[in-house]
This record gives C-alpha cells, structure tokens and sequence, in this order.
C-alpha cells in the first residue's frame, strides 16, 4: 500500500465528507437502497475494531518506504501479537504458508480524506478517485498488503528445572517485503492463496506496470560507513531496493535532477543520505552520499 499518496485539496465536497451525517442527512443520501437494507445501513453507526498485533519495521519513517509490498524484498519486519491473540494455537499450520494478507491501519495518517486524491504514480498533480487509488488518505485508513512470511517465533514461560509452565510468552511473525511504518497496528491476518488470489489477466489502470528501477552508486564514504557493519550485505541490499524506486516526491521526480539537493530516508537504524542526477541520456542516478546513524 501507498504510504505517501497525497490528498487533493479540500473543497466543498470535501468537507462534507469528513463531517458524520446526521440520522436525516444520511436517509436523504439512501433513497436507492431496499427497505431492508436502507434500515440495516441507518443502524450500523460506529464501529469499532481491536488489533491483533503491532509491527516492529525497518521502516522508522514514512518517507522512502516503497508506495506497494514486495518492491523491496530485504525489507524485514516482525508482527508481534497482542493480548488476547498472542496465544500460539491462533497461528497454528500458519508456517505453511509462504505469503500473508496483512490487513492494518494507516496510524500516521490523518483521519482527514478527501473524495480525490494525487497519486504519485500521476505525477502528483493529477487527481483520481480515492477508492481507485491505494492512497493512505482514506476513510477508514484501512490498508492491506501481501508479504513474505519468513518465520514464525513462539514461546513458552520455563519453570526452574527445565519444566515448561504451559503459559506462552509472546508469538511473532517474521515478515519480509513489506510496506509497513514501525508501530503500525494490524487489524486482521489472513493467508495468501495463489490459485484464487492472484490474477495475472487483470486489468491495472494507471499502474499497468512496476515503477522503473534506477542506478545506485555508492560514495566512498558510504562505503567505508557499511564496511563497519555486521548487517552491510543486507543493509546495502535494502538501500539499494528502496532508493531505485526514487522515493523522492513526485514533484521532485517531474523534475530534472541537478545532484545539488540532499534528501534523507531512514532505514533500519541509520539516515541514509542521497542526492539525484540525471544523466545526459535521461537515465537518473541516485548517489548514497553518507549514512548515518540515528
């Protein structure tokens, strides 16, 4: 999912989209809806939801983490389950499944939305509706994405002596190519299943294809920076798969690239600080300068 869509600018409609109806307003708004189902509609009101779990990312910040799952592999996380679902029996047969559906919550983004949004995908200027976007700014902030399940951790409280007591301290799921803000709440879990989820024939609008993957060059400095690590094969991995997809804004993007700005984008436990060129053929180069703990 997007985590860096941007929300049209508010007007009319707008407003009166972020405001709850009134029982009168609402009725006026349902005058197509069966007896049945226009009475259910009015009785729905709030809802509320508990998480299941929390994610513990890579990804301490929103900028730079790729706008879908899977786009960068060496993106690790772990879901912690929370109380009353950290019990094992609720992942059991889990582990054989190779890919989950995580269904969470878009907790840094406001509750704010707006019926048009700007997906970056076209170019930041150009609106299209919300529910045909995958823009963070929605109305229930709700999001979902498909990742790589690497692992599943469980555990139990050990009496002295070595004898188990039966009662379980914690359970975790390993997750790799995801999407998700460190903290963000997840809602559901659910498995991936190929031969009903997937669809290759389907029709994908103005996302037809990935977006482009550009070079990544590493000053010396960087490199003597990643020398120094235990992590640097899967580090360098990771910055690579996220600075190739330009995670700059897409304002920036529109434009050519002179190197002389520096952006920031943290990962894992480091800024990662970068500059942009565009080469004399067309072709941009994103060129890590430093990295920096943080």
């Amino acid at each position: 999912m997007s985590s860096s869509d941007q929300p049209a600018s508010p007007h009319s409609t707008a407003d009166t989209a972020e405001r709850p109806m009134s029982d009168a307003a609402l009725a006026r708004r349902m005058p197509q809806l069966p007896p049945h189902l226009r009475e259910q509609a009015m009785a729905l009101g709030q809802q509320t939801m508990q998480p299941v779990g929390i994610i513990e990312s890579c990804y301490p910040d929103k900028f730079g983490i790729p706008r879908q799952p899977g786009l960068a592999r060496h993106a690790t996380a772990i879901l912690h389950l929370l109380p009353p679902f950290d019990d094992p029996d609720c992942v059991r047969d889990i582990d054989g499944f190779s890919h989950l559906w995580i269904h969470f919550l878009f907790h840094a983004s406001p509750t704010r939305w707006t019926p048009l949004i700007r997906p970056p995908r076209l170019g930041g200027n150009a609106r299209t509706g919300v529910f045909a976007s995958r823009s963070t700014h929605r109305p229930n902030r709700l999001g979902q994405s498909v990742v790589e399940l690497a692992g599943v951790e469980t555990g139990a409280s050990d009496r002295p002596g070595g004898r188990q007591t039966g009662r379980h301290s914690g359970v975790r799921l390993l997750l790799r190519g995801h999407d998700l803000l460190d903290g963000t709440p997840v809602m559901d879990i659910k498995p991936y299943l190929p031969w009903v989820d997937a669809v290759p024939q389907a029709r994908a609008g103005y996302a037809p294809a990935p977006p482009p993957r550009h070079a990544v060059m590493f000053s010396d400095e960087a490199e003597q920076q990643l020398e120094q690590r235990s992590d640097s094969a899967t580090l360098r991995a990771l910055i690579e798969e996220v600075l190739a997809q330009d995670p700059r804004p897409a304002y920036h993007a529109a434009k050519t690239a002179d190197g002389k700005r520096q952006y920031g984008v943290q990962l894992v436990d480091v800024d990662v600080r970068f500059t942009a060129y565009t080469q004399p053929d067309g072709s941009l180069t994103m060129q890590v300068a430093a990295i920096v703990a943080s």
